[in-house]
């Protein structure tokens, strides 16, 4: 994790990786001089910006991406923030992260930057990619024998996969069961306060 990153996890207090060494477990509190006072109180505008940031830094994203994601959301029936933040779990880089074949988003862009996924039996190398119900996310059989996936197969454990899949580690092959429903979203991301911003 670099030093950008440090910051961030410490500003927004949120983990961005399974990384046990995060410097939220060392300095629980912002950067800065004022850091070991804690968090100060924010305005209305400044707790939805912060929602906002914090999101974009969760989900690995940049303004630009992460605005036309919103406002795919928008045009959607029913709750704007809930159907943002299922779309952005829908992306293939967040799945691959969520199969636990990365243990960062920034990671699993990588892994599917370098064309080590397929969906469908498609090489697929499109972070932002959408799966949909049904489709089926795979390791190439030629990347399952390198040592970066050999390790993934000894340290996977079932218990982390969220129930909206399913993960063959004898296969790297893992299923969309169904879209995530409420209870499978970040509980710690205000969509609500996103949906305030981007209304404003």
């Amino acid at each position: 994790m670099n030093f950008y990153n440090n910051k961030i996890c410490r500003r927004y207090g949120i983990k961005i990786s399974d990384n046990k060494k995060s410097p939220l477990v060392r300095r629980n509190y912002p950067p800065g001089f004022h850091g070991p006072k804690g968090r100060g109180r924010l305005s209305s505008f400044g707790q939805q910006l912060a929602e906002k940031q914090k999101a974009k830094v969760i989900y690995n994203l940049r303004e630009k991406q992460f605005r036309l994601t919103f406002d795919k959301a928008k045009k959607l029936k029913g709750d704007a923030g809930f159907n943002f933040l299922k779309l952005l779990e829908m992306r293939l880089d967040n799945v691959v992260y969520r199969l636990g074949l990365a243990n960062s988003r920034p990671g699993a862009r990588q892994v599917v930057n370098h064309v080590h996924i397929l969906v469908n039996g498609q090489k697929v190398n499109i972070p932002s990619f959408k799966v949909k119900l049904g489709d089926e996310i795979q390791v190439r059989p030629k990347s399952q024998k390198s040592k970066y996936f050999e390790n993934i197969k000894q340290s996977f454990d079932l218990k982390d996969l969220p129930s909206w899949l399913n993960f063959d580690i004898k296969t790297f092959t893992g299923k969309i069961l169904h879209e995530p429903k409420l209870e499978d979203l970040d509980q710690s991301i205000d969509s609500q306060a996103i949906v305030e911003f981007y209304s404003k």
